[in-house]
């Protein structure tokens, strides 16, 4: 049987974290197996469901590389074929009309919860051999209900959870078509699931109270029912549930902050489920490794430090050239202009070993690349007059030496022998005049990347 998966998030608001799991949990058990991935979009809330969201979702998909191999779908337009199986199930018998008002309903209910009850449809319109149905009320709409089995049970071996079941007792009938005569999410789900050949549901687990359910709809079709995984929930830093301030933003946010892709995937794989002690790896090993049986039915937890180390190692990682074209345009949004000098790669392969994100990294090019005003007060701390005396030797040096790291630190090791100074003492105030602060790589490896000129002319500039 060829493994066929889907990614079926609803276009009320953008692609998140937990989703974003979902989606590469999905996506890689179908890259293991050599099956097909597909991408549904379902969007039957139309109040809510806007095409931004849409295309915050195709974006999030499209950046973290999760490419599907059929779709998108949308649930908007296969509306004709949901009518088409409801009247089936009408006319075989397996779904009937309710002629409730909504108000009997309520009355219903108030009534069941006062006697303590769970409450729920009580069947009354269901029709039964025997039993006499109430007359159809002239001004009430019907909605279309399943006939769900009455007695045993509806269970399912859950790829993490392991074995679950309801009792059908507890579900009532469910309603299928609303009483404009529009489908419903769980109808919708199960019509296209079938359509489709799924064969893994992969889902979060706010989804197990919908499986029995499904179930009992897809067994009535004659569809086969395909395995369910359902993924714990993913908790924040502080052990609360995910929201905006730890993490639940939209995953273009992470791209927004200067996170690499494959940063966030490998952070996002290893959320849920392990593969020994192995915390770095690529998407093509994560497809090699993945499966349902090592996801932890507990809660993952995330955790933002983690992940920052994670996207430093990719940094580090990364080429020169290809992390120069990733912080560019950082810079360009900024209204940085790039001078030809100092060249952006050299810039970030000094300093891609220090930074977290991509937008740390264009912070400390954009340096070299401004006319910065260095603090005053900073300034006045580390230019003391003897560091004044060692800089005019050092600029006069500077003047003449060959434009190279190794050649630049000879003539700084020289200034300082010359006047008697630790090493801190003469490059605290040229880091200062360079580039605003006291903290850099190598002072020589930093003065190498600016042309001759500047150099010269910020140090006379504050002598």
């Amino acid at each position: 049987m060829t493994v066929r998966t889907r990614f079926a998030p609803s276009p009320t608001g953008y692609l998140h974290i937990g989703g974003a799991r979902t989606a590469l949990f999905s996506w890689a058990y179908a890259r293991k197996h050599g099956g097909t991935f597909i991408l549904r979009i379902e969007d039957t809330d139309v109040e809510r469901s806007t095409p931004e969201a849409v295309q915050a979702i195709l974006d999030g998909m499209n950046w973290l590389d999760l490419n599907y191999d059929e779709g998108p779908f949308y649930q908007m337009q296969r509306m004709p074929r949901y009518k088409e199986v409801i009247q089936q199930m009408l006319d075989a018998g397996q779904a009937y009309l309710c002629y409730t008002a909504p108000e009997e309903l309520d009355a219903l209910r108030e009534a069941q919860r006062a006697r303590g009850e769970k409450p729920r449809y009580d069947g009354r319109w269901r029709p039964e051999s025997g039993k006499t149905l109430p007359a159809i009320p002239a001004d009430v709409k019907p909605v279309v209900r399943f006939k769900n089995p009455v007695g045993g049970v509806v269970g399912w071996k859950d790829l993490v959870k392991g074995h679950i079941e309801f009792s059908n007792a507890e579900l009532d009938d469910l309603i299928i078509a609303r009483s404009d005569g529009t489908p419903t999410y769980n109808f919708c789900v199960v019509v296209d699931d079938w359509d489709m050949g799924i064969t893994q549901v992969i889902r979060g687990d706010d989804h197990v109270n919908n499986t029995p359910r499904q179930i009992n709809i897809l067994k009535a079709l004659g569809a086969s029912v395909p395995q369910y995984a359902h993924l714990s929930m993913i908790l924040g830093d502080d052990g609360t549930k995910l929201s905006k301030r730890h993490g639940a933003v939209s995953v273009m946010q992470y791209d927004e902050d200067g996170y690499l892709p494959e940063a966030v995937i490998n952070y996002l794989a290893r959320l849920g489920w392990s593969h020994g002690d192995d915390e770095v790896f690529s998407v093509e090993q994560f497809c090699q490794w993945f499966d349902l049986d090592h996801i932890t039915p507990s809660a993952a937890q995330f955790n933002t430090e983690k992940l920052k180390w994670l996207n430093n190692h990719y940094i580090k990682q990364m080429d020169n050239a290809v992390l120069a074209g990733k912080v560019h345009p950082r810079l360009v949004q900024r209204g940085v202009s790039l001078t030809a000098q100092p060249a952006l790669e050299a810039v970030v392969g000094l300093y891609k070993e220090r930074v977290n994100t991509l937008n740390e990294l264009a912070d400390e090019a954009e340096v070299f690349y401004v006319d910065i005003v260095p603090d005053a007060e900073l300034l006045a701390t580390h230019l003391t007059d003897e560091a004044r005396a060692a800089l005019r030797t050092l600029a006069e040096k500077l003047a003449d030496v060959a434009w190279e790291t190794a050649a630049i630190g000879a003539a700084i090791k020289e200034v300082i022998a010359q006047h008697g100074l630790k090493m801190p003492k003469l490059a605290m105030p040229l880091r200062v005049m360079l580039v605003g602060q006291t903290h850099t790589p190598s002072v020589d490896a930093v003065v190498t990347l600016f042309p001759r000129e500047t150099v010269l002319a910020r140090i006379h500039k504050y002598l």
